[in-house]
């Protein structure tokens, strides 16, 4: 038994990571690879039965992952990201909710003729979106900052906000034979909201005030979110039940906007844990997904999705949006984009078991009635199977079409090519003209203003200022910049800015020159240099033999490689006064030479030298 358990969490970890890569490759949202995992380990081959092999323990461990999950997109909703568009936020968790809702119910009963109970709760199940689907998507997608921010937003705060709907609908259900039904569910309403609230705001103040006071070691500010993620959810979750999303909700957003207080290595930890979470959940879901139903709801099931899709989100968007300054772009891609996922499959799950166990048992907890039909019995079995097809679908097709549709209504961020310079001397800038000669757009930064006035004399973008500031933070425009070169003559602003960045850009994409090289020995000096990222052009290279080159005459040169001029020739001929830079390949993309790389440009690249010869002999 222990040993089916073991396998089957390993395994759920290595598809779930294969499918990260895999979509990362092929730039799709993972779900889509996810989805299709599950259901191949699940009811496919039948490898997997997550409620075998993790029995009482499945529905817990899907909870405390969704709360992990829910906080970690909270951190990431600061208010000064919206400024200007609260109402279309406040709009879309509010009267869009209610919208989304009753067309769905609508839709549900008419269509499915499931009862108004079940069509209530499905509607209340699927009105949320979520960050699971949404963040992945925006990444795909790269909408405008408005678009993006306003989805973010929507997406994690709809999520318990739908969850506590569903709640709310369920006690209804259950409680349907008193007179008092109404006023008791409105009660449950209020002491939810106020309870994690409470404890949610609590919690993420005091957490704040520990960071801010210095009261916490920083080597215990991740694990210590982490399990007062999973205290705060269990408080809340013993206090009123169903109130532990919006509680770690609360938490995440009252300490993403506290001031003075850094969220971003927290963030960084919860991220990477958030990517885990969400590849094990969908997998395990979608191995519990039983085919028959799907066979049986038939066709008046994909209407109930078009409806979703073409009605009951193009509805809500309008009332959202009605009377604001967005464009007709943003308008409409924020009326399409509506993906469901873990929470939509998690809570219909979980609402579809309590029901069917009220249902068979009916005449032991309420002898007086029956709180579900037999014929409303067998429509719950129906909820989970009904819910994976919306989420199945609006994920399928706004994956395929988001981007497309972004570029066509022309609200689709430009593919992030751009390059951020950090230091505009004479070396920065020389290496930003000769990226802008290739077609790449360059920003540089720096706090000197003759740099920066060289800079903007020879025509090149400019930022004034420290990048690591908060007023850089603000105004600071990197849209379509894609990567970071430090080339500061200070060591301690390029340590400071790939640090800020890479959480930005990626590791990857983060590169710093060396003030001084290398040492041959000393793996204490190496380290230090580490967090700077991937050490650009040689072991051998630093700023200061560059800038004395420059002095001397150095020029920077482009060489197309041919079968006859290749790479290996090209060092050979001029390997004292020639130091490679990067190279563009035939397709427009960018290679640094770094020390930790392996380029070997191939015919037809591009190769960007410094040299100091004046003589360069043109490729035969």
């Amino acid at each position: 038994m222990h040993d089916d358990v073991i396998i089957a969490l390993a395994g759920i970890g290595l598809i779930g990571i294969a499918c990260q890569w895999l979509a990362w490759r092929v730039k799709l949202p993972a779900i889509l690879f996810l989805l299709m995992a599950g259901i191949l380990a699940g009811p496919v081959s039948g490898w997997l039965k997550p409620d075998q092999a993790f029995d009482k323990l499945l529905f817990p461990i899907i909870s405390l992952s969704v709360a992990v999950i829910l906080f970690e997109g909270s951190l990431t909703l600061k208010l000064r990201d919206i400024q200007g568009l609260q109402t279309v936020v406040r709009r879309l968790v509010t009267i869009g909710v209610l919208a989304t809702w009753g067309i769905i119910a609508l839709a549900t009963h008419w269509l499915l003729d499931f009862s108004w109970k079940l069509s209530l709760l499905f509607g209340a199940v699927t009105v949320v979106t979520g960050p699971t689907v949404v963040t992945p998507m925006l990444r795909t997608v790269r909408p405008t900052a408005n678009v993006a921010n306003i989805l973010r937003w929507e997406g994690i705060l709809i999520d318990p906000i739908g969850a506590l709907l569903g709640v709310l609908v369920f006690e209804y259900i259950i409680s349907e034979a008193g007179s008092s039904a109404f006023g008791q569910t409105l009660i449950i309403f209020f002491k939810t909201l106020v309870l994690s609230s409470l404890i949610g705001g609590i919690a993420g103040y005091g957490f704040g005030l520990l960071i801010r006071n210095h009261w916490l070691p920083e080597f215990l500010h991740n694990i210590f979110a982490l399990t007062l993620v999973f205290g705060v959810f269990a408080a809340a979750e013993v206090a009123q039940h169903e109130s532990g999303l919006l509680a770690v909700t609360v938490m995440g957003v009252c300490l993403a906007n506290m001031k003075r207080v850094p969220t971003e290595d927290i963030l960084n930890f919860k991220e990477s844990l958030s990517i885990l979470l969400i590849s094990g959940l969908f997998i395990m879901l979608a191995a519990r997904v039983n085919f028959p139903p799907f066979f049986e709801l038939g066709w008046k099931a994909a209407g109930v999705f078009l409806v979703i899709q073409f009605i009951a989100r193009p509805v809500k968007a309008l009332l959202a949006i009605w009377g604001t300054p967005l464009a007709w772009g943003e308008r409409l891609l924020i009326a399409w984009i509506c993906p469901r996922g873990i929470v939509a499959a998690a809570t219909a799950a979980v609402f579809a078991v309590r029901l069917q166990e009220y249902g068979y048992e009916a005449d032991k907890v309420y002898p007086t009635y029956l709180v579900l039909t037999p014929l409303e019995n067998v429509q719950a079995g129906f909820l989970v199977p009904l819910t994976f097809m919306v989420i199945i679908g609006t994920v399928v097709l706004q994956s395929i079409t988001a981007r497309f549709i972004a570029l066509r209504l022309g609200v689709a961020l430009p593919e992030a090519k751009g390059i951020l310079i950090v230091g505009a001397n004479a070396l920065a800038r020389e290496i930003a003209k000769a990226l802008h000669e290739c077609g790449f757009d360059v920003l540089l930064a720096d706090t000197s203003w003759d740099y920066i006035r060289a800079a903007r004399m020879e025509g090149l973008e400019t930022y004034y200022g420290n990048v690591v500031s908060e007023h850089a933070d603000h105004h600071l425009e990197l849209i379509g910049i894609g990567h970071m070169l430090a080339l500061s003559e200070y060591q301690e602003i390029n340590l400071l800015a790939c640090q800020r960045y890479r959480t930005e850009f990626g590791r990857s994409a983060i590169y710093a020159i060396q003030i001084e090289n290398l040492p041959s020995t000393g793996a204490r000096s190496h380290f230090t240099l580490s967090p700077q990222g991937r050490l650009l052009f040689g072991a051998d290279v630093n700023i200061h033999r560059l800038q004395k080159m420059l002095k001397k005459g150095a020029k920077i040169h482009k060489t197309t490689l041919t079968e006859r001029h290749n790479f290996q020739s090209l060092l050979q001929n001029h390997s004292q006064d020639t130091i490679p830079l990067f190279a563009i390949k035939p397709n427009g993309t960018i290679e640094f030479f770094t020390v930790d790389n392996d380029i070997m440009p191939k015919p037809d690249w591009m190769v960007v030298s410094l040299v100091q010869s004046e003589s360069f002999p043109s490729p035969d």
